[in-house]
């Protein structure tokens, strides 16, 4: 008898899922009854399942639109995600009973089907772009992810166009006043006043720059590796009547100008610089601010020491190519390590959870538009990405830390005082 794509789901999964599972074969597992169901549309599906097992397989058959998820809108699968987390529980099967299931099928299934053209190509083949974290190569993982389209962003990250974690007075918050509270509660941290000079690395579509302009009176340069971001930035900039303030370079942070400037800010770059880059990108950082100048560095982190620092394959190849996160002391050590002095951290995890849930709102409510723009399978690279972090930052498996450093004097002069002064 002919095995199915429901035996060989039997075959991988401790207990009867509490999901349905069905196929293009027309076997099915599960009850029907289930609100959230799991259909392997093609072979090519199960091909990329069994030829890369585990989330980077399944990425890539969902992609493709071999594996479509029943009972979630693509936009956002975050209730499925989390549902199949919960409930299903994965085991290897023995070689007597993988056996027969693969010659059952067809030795062609197991024949690696090209990925969908939305992954990247794999880390080792990047070498050809430069060392991990070259200029030439930052700047191709920048525009894998960033120069997908700024009409795209619009609609997603709403009328802030701000692509890093916001700050919720309260759960039920608008996205946007949570991201004005973001920007203003780092201006608060690194105490700007009218006619301070700031430096923004990895600025994105210059949000901060103009907060910090228009607010705070300040005279802010923004620089950032995507050029689509920057256009579209000193569009912005110069639409608000902000341009005797604020401006916004296409620049990678290590040419950023080295002038000293009384406040420094990354927002969301740590992520893209590689761990053991840290010590030369907080000395840059060091380096461009005053004597007694501040720096805040807002930054995903694993939640210990111990954890690895790259990301999982899905994230690898469909969102941040060569991003990788560190645990909270380890920023926070590196920091120190260059000579700044770290006078204030938080995390902000809970909050991250409340952006990507705003964010896949928005996917959501403009699906049409989005797929219109950038194609179904980009927008479904978004959606599952936006959904599985959202479920890491709630189930405390990732977090977002600010750091608030100042650039102590031999003397001991920081500058900062006594008590918090935001």
């Amino acid at each position: 008898m002919t095995p199915t794509v429901a035996d060989v789901a039997r075959a991988v999964l401790h207990d009867n899922p509490q999901v349905r599972i069905t196929a293009y074969d027309g076997s099915e597992l599960g009850s029907a009854d289930a609100p959230i169901g799991v259909h392997v549309a093609t072979p090519r599906g199960l091909s990329y399942i069994l030829t890369a097992p585990g989330e980077l397989g399944l990425a890539r058959a969902y992609v493709a639109g071999d594996l479509v998820l029943t009972g979630v809108h693509p936009g956002d699968p975050y209730e499925a995600l989390a549902r199949l987390r919960d409930t299903m529980r994965l085991r290897i099967p023995s070689p007597r009973e993988a056996l027969p299931l693969v010659r059952g099928l067809g030795w062609e299934r197991l024949k690696p089907p090209p990925p969908p053209p939305e992954e990247a190509i794999p880390p080792w083949r990047r070498a050809v772009q430069g060392l991990r974290h070259s200029r030439t190569r930052d700047q191709e993982a920048v525009q894998h992810h960033y120069d997908v389209s700024n009409a795209f962003y619009e609609w997603v990250l709403g009328p802030s166009m701000t692509y890093t974690c916001a700050v919720f007075e309260k759960p039920d918050e608008s996205l946007e006043t949570a991201q004005a509270n973001k920007y203003e509660l780092v201006a608060r941290k690194l105490a700007l006043r009218p006619g301070m000079r700031l430096l923004d690395v990895g600025c994105g579509w210059g949000g901060m720059v103009r907060h910090a302009a228009r607010e705070h009176g300040v005279k802010a340069l923004g620089v950032t590796l995507s050029r689509q971001q920057a256009e579209w930035a000193q569009a912005a900039i110069e639409r608000e009547g902000l341009g005797d303030l604020a401006q916004v370079r296409h620049l990678d942070y290590r040419d950023a100008p080295r002038e000293q400037f009384d406040a420094v800010s990354s927002i969301g770059l740590t992520e893209h610089i590689g761990v053991r880059n840290y010590p030369r990108y907080f000395a840059a950082l060091r380096d461009r601010l005053k004597p007694g100048g501040r720096l805040l560095n807002h930054t995903i982190t694993r939640i210990d020491n111990k954890a690895a620092t790259k990301f999982g394959r899905f994230i690898e190849r469909y969102v941040f190519p060569d991003a990788e996160l560190a645990g909270p002391g380890r920023v926070l050590g590196e920091i120190h390590d260059v000579g700044l002095e770290v006078q204030h951290e938080e995390n902000l995890r809970p909050h991250y959870a409340l952006t990507l849930t705003g964010w896949s709102r928005n996917l959501v409510a403009h699906w049409d538009e989005c797929v219109a723009d950038v194609g179904v399978g980009v927008a479904r690279v978004w959606g599952l990405y936006m959904a599985a972090a959202r479920l890491g930052f709630e189930r405390n498996e990732l977090q977002l830390h600010q750091y608030l450093a100042t650039r102590t004097t031999s003397r001991g002069e920081s500058g900062y005082p006594l008590r918090p002064d935001f």
